[in-house]
C-alpha cells in the first residue's frame, strides 16, 4: 500500500511511464486502454459537463482563461491541463485549487489494487484520476485540455458541450505527421457528432479539414477570428498571440452563454484573478524587474517565433536569453528564428528529455551565437544576471522542464 504522496507519485512515475519523462515510448495511440479504465471504474466521464480544447498552441492559456471565468460566475469548474511545471497536482485543479494529496494517495492505491490485462500510460491514469476527482466533487462544467493529438489522445473519450481548436503548426510530427493537413486531421479528431466547434484561427491550408470533419458529424462549425476582437482593458497577457487565444474564448463563452450563463463582471475578474483561478504561469511572465526577466514555456517554433516577436516591442535594453530544450525538438528550425545580436546562456535541465551540451554546442556553433554553455540551469539564469545591466531584458524559454528548475 502506498502510504504517502511522495511515495504514490514515485510509484506512479516508475508504473506509468510519462510523456513529459521519457516521450515518444510513453505514447499510446489507442483509445482502448482508457475506455477500459474508465469502464473499471463506473465511467465517470459519463456524469459530467465538458469543454475540449485540442491545437498546437495555445491550449493551456485558453483552458486557464476559460476556467477562470466560469469560476467567477460561480460555476465548480474542473480543470485538466498539461504538463505541471513543479507538482503533479498542477494538471487536475477545481476552481485554481489543485486536487489533494489525499485523493492521489487513495484512488492511486484503487489503482493499482485493481488487477488490469494492460499497461496504461501515465497520461491515462492521469486522466482517470481527474475525471474520478471532478465527479466526487460534483463539478459543473470541465475544462479538458488534449495532451498530444486529439483523434488518439486519451481525452477524446469525452463528449462534450462544445470543442475548441486553438490553431495548427508543426509539432510531433513523428506522431500526428509531417504536414500541416495530417496534423489537422488528427486534432480535428475531437470534433464530435452534433457537437459545436469552434476554430480559433482560420488557416487555409487546413480549413477544408475542419470543415469536412464538422460536415461528417453534423456538428455547427465557426471561426473565432471572422468576429472582430473586444480585448478588455487591462488584459493581463502579453502577445498578441494571447488576443487570439481570448478571441477564440469569447467566443466559447458566447457559445455555452445559455447553458452557463456570465456574472456581469466575470471577465474582467476572470482575467484579473487568472493566476490564482487557474494556475497559469509561465507564459511570458514577468517574473522580476531592473533588468527585466521573463519565463515562457514556448517549445515549438511557432510558438517560439511568437515568443520573440512579443519580446522585441517589450525589450528595451540588450536581449539576454536563457534557452533550454528537450532532446527531440528541431533545432536547425528554432535555432534559425533566433535574433544573432542577442547574447546566449545555453543549458541543459534535470529531466531525462533534456538536449546535453554537446549537441547544443554542434547546432548552435553554425550560428556563431556569442553563447556560454552550463549543465545547470540556476547556474545559466545566474550568470545571465550578472552580465545584464538594469535596462536588459533576460528571456528564459525553451521548455516546461527548464521553467521547472527554476521556479
Amino acid at each position: 500500500m502506498l502510504k504517502n504522496y511522495a511515495e504514490t507519485t514515485d510509484w506512479l512515475f516508475q508504473q506509468f511511464p510519462s510523456y513529459q519523462a521519457i516521450g515518444a515510448k510513453a505514447y499510446k495511440p489507442s483509445l482502448d486502454n482508457i475506455r477500459l479504465l474508465c469502464t473499471h471504474f463506473g465511467n465517470p466521464q459519463d456524469e459530467l459537463t465538458f469543454i475540449h480544447v485540442a491545437g498546437t498552441n495555445g491550449k493551456g492559456s485558453t483552458c486557464s482563461m476559460l476556467a477562470s471565468i466560469l469560476k467567477e460566475s460561480e460555476y465548480k469548474t474542473g480543470l485538466f491541463t498539461s504538463p505541471h511545471i513543479s507538482d503533479f497536482r498542477e494538471r487536475i485543479r477545481i476552481n485554481g485549487t489543485c486536487v489533494s494529496e489525499e485523493f492521489i494517495v487513495r484512488k492511486t492505491n484503487e489503482i493499482k489494487d485493481t488487477q488490469l490485462s494492460f499497461e496504461p500510460s501515465f497520461f491515462e491514469i492521469t486522466f482517470l484520476l481527474a475525471l474520478l476527482y471532478f465527479k466526487e466533487q460534483r463539478c459543473d462544467v470541465c475544462v479538458i485540455e488534449t495532451g498530444l493529438g486529439g483523434r488518439l489522445d486519451a481525452t477524446n473519450i469525452i463528449t462534450p458541450i462544445l470543442s475548441l481548436i486553438t490553431n495548427i503548426s508543426l509539432e510531433h510530427t513523428q506522431f500526428l505527421g509531417d504536414s500541416l493537413t495530417s496534423i489537422a486531421s488528427e486534432k480535428a479528431g475531437i470534433i464530435k457528432a452534433d457537437v459545436p466547434v469552434i476554430i480559433g484561427q482560420r488557416q487555409d491550408s487546413v480549413e477544408s479539414v475542419f470543415m469536412q470533419r464538422a460536415m461528417e458529424n453534423n456538428a455547427s462549425i465557426s471561426f473565432a477570428d471572422d468576429y472582430p476582437d473586444e480585448l478588455p482593458t487591462n488584459f493581463p497577457l502579453l502577445g498578441d498571440y494571447q488576443h487570439k487565444n481570448f478571441n477564440l474564448v469569447r467566443k466559447a463563452l458566447d457559445q455555452i452563454s445559455v447553458r452557463f450563463p456570465l456574472h456581469s463582471k466575470a471577465i474582467e475578474l476572470g482575467l484579473k484573478n487568472l493566476a490564482q483561478n487557474s494556475g497559469l504561469a509561465a507564459r511570458l511572465q514577468i517574473v522580476e524587474q531592473n533588468p527585466l526577466i521573463i519565463f515562457d514555456v514556448s517549445h515549438n517554433a511557432d510558438g517560439i517565433e511568437k515568443t520573440l516577436q512579443t519580446v522585441k516591442t517589450i525589450n528595451q535594453g540588450k536581449l539576454i536569453i536563457v534557452y533550454g530544450t528537450s532532446a527531440d525538438k528541431d533545432l536547425d528550425t528554432i535555432l534559425a528564428l533566433f535574433p544573432l545580436n542577442a547574447s546566449y546562456f545555453f543549458t541543459e535541465f534535470m529531466n531525462a528529455r533534456s538536449a546535453q551540451l554537446a549537441d547544443l554546442k554542434e547546432k548552435t556553433d553554425r550560428f556563431n551565437f556569442k553563447a556560454r554553455y552550463f549543465e545547470d540551469a540556476q547556474a545559466a539564469l545566474k550568470s545571465s544576471q550578472q552580465v545584464a545591466s538594469e535596462e536588459d531584458t533576460i528571456l528564459v524559454f525553451g521548455s516546461f522542464f527548464l521553467i521547472a528548475d527554476l521556479m
